[in-house]
């Protein structure tokens, strides 16, 4: 069987599946129905300093977006860190850890962006026996205003700085969660790298506003009339962390930089792809809070099933496999060429891959046929931009099929000249053409 077990900067779990800071890692009576249910290691609810008590709302804290079936694709949260005293977080957490000794237990932090606010809490956290820390640089709401989150996560110099404080304050590993609401992911790794920091962890929460009451005309979650910009994610943001993971991953300055993955994970798939594109493990938080503590049992028979079944031993295996294979745009080979071919036994004729690509594609299929409903692919026309197999009800209705390297011209569609077996060389392809003039 796939061995699950997982090394991420020294911190060993019995799986890659990690619960993020969230609500569900907020006290020791959450953290240990998560383990019994078998998650590999949880990042408590972030702390933060002594002193005045941090005030939540006591009203909706969340809002969503469903999709036709209510299944919730995005979640929309106004929570802020933990308001639970310190010190009772600092000694559940010890008493956890000692229950669990298997499992990693990683202190999520965000204090003030000053030294000794960083030099006084880590000795505290230390003292849990937690096995690393991670540097809280995401959040986009409340905190952020108040100087912290991703106020700091957006200005890389203060990340580095921050970072430097850390390791030369504890000696646990340091994990730095970056923030999503930036332009460009690579500078805030870069500057996490440059202060020594051990891995970075993303994405954190996507700043929004998720819907508007039409009644009361205030944004959801709305708190005495009022509504406030919050933390996206779900589902929904899958696509946005699986691209900056990547972009980390790749990049020639932090390429070799352990990254924690977050984001939308709900399957043992979406873990899987996160690990393909770099991640050395994953955190998981909105499936949890939608499907219970045990969807992790899915997760690891999935992925155990899933290893198995391809020949992967580990998860080294599959980690950053997809690296390699992800480059920039003009990398890519423009003289690959596919259409799309409808399977008639499965088509069911509605009709919905035409109007697509009549109405905004590429008028390459046909709806009647001697006056019958029947579509098929007109492959003159055909692009190969697969909207017909996306639009599509029906899973494998419609497939691309890969032509001859030099088979088709790009320029008209038709069959080339045979006697041009290389289309890289043929005169009706333009870059052959720009190469020659």
């Amino acid at each position: 069987m796939a061995d699950l077990r997982n090394t991420f900067v020294g911190i060993k779990s019995p799986n890659p599946f990690w619960l993020a800071s969230a609500p569900p890692t907020d006290k020791a009576y959450n953290v240990e129905r998560a383990f019994k249910a078998g998650w590999g290691g949880v990042v408590w609810k972030t702390l933060g300093e002594e002193g005045p008590p941090v005030v939540n709302v006591n009203g909706p804290r969340y809002g969503a977006i469903w999709g036709a079936d209510r299944r919730l694709l995005g979640l929309n949260n106004i929570e802020l860190i933990t308001d639970r005293p310190l010190q009772v977080n600092l000694q559940e957490m010890k008493q956890v850890k000692m229950n669990w000794p298997d499992r990693a237990l990683v202190a999520s932090i965000m204090v003030p962006c000053e030294e000794n606010a960083w030099k006084s809490i880590l000795p505290l956290v230390e003292e849990t026996g937690a096995d690393g820390i991670e540097l809280n640089f995401g959040c986009p709401h409340g905190m952020s205003e108040r100087g912290m989150g991703s106020a700091v996560g957006q200005v890389p110099e203060y990340i580095e700085m921050v970072v430097r404080w850390c390791k030369q304050y504890t000696r646990m590993p340091v994990i730095t969660k970056l923030t999503p609401n930036i332009t460009d992911i690579r500078k805030p790794a870069r500057a996490a790298k440059a202060g020594g920091t051990d891995a970075v962890s993303l994405i954190n929460t996507i700043n929004s506003i998720v819907s508007v009451d039409l009644d009361t005309f205030a944004p959801t979650p709305t708190v005495g009339g009022k509504g406030s910009h919050g933390g996206y994610c779900g589902p929904a943001v899958k696509p946005i962390a699986l691209n900056m993971v990547a972009e980390i991953a790749r990049d020639p300055e932090t390429y070799g930089l352990p990254i924690s993955g977050i984001g939308g994970i709900t399957t043992w798939r979406d873990a899987a792809e996160f690990l393909a594109l770099g991640a050395g493990n994953v955190q998981v938080c909105t499936a949890a809070m939608t499907y219970g503590f045990k969807i992790v049992q899915e997760m690891i028979s999935g992925l155990s099933d899933w290893m198995d079944e391809k020949g992967h031993r580990s998860l080294d295996d599959i980690i950053a496999r997809a690296v390699p294979n992800t480059t920039d745009w003009q990398y890519l080979n423009l003289n690959y060429v596919a259409k799309a071919h409808i399977d008639q036994d499965a088509c069911i004729k509605c009709g919905r891959c035409h109007i697509a690509c009549e109405d905004t594609s590429h008028q390459a299929i046909t709806a009647l046929v001697d006056g019958a409903r029947h579509f098929e692919v007109i492959e003159e026309e055909c692009v190969g931009c697969n909207l017909c197999v996306n639009v599509c009800p029906v899973e494998n209705c419609i497939t691309m099929n890969a032509l001859p390297a030099g088979s088709i011209d790009r320029r008209t569609g038709k069959p080339v000249d045979p006697n041009y077996a290389n289309w890289t060389t043929h005169p009706n392809n333009p870059m052959a053409r720009q190469a020659a003039e």
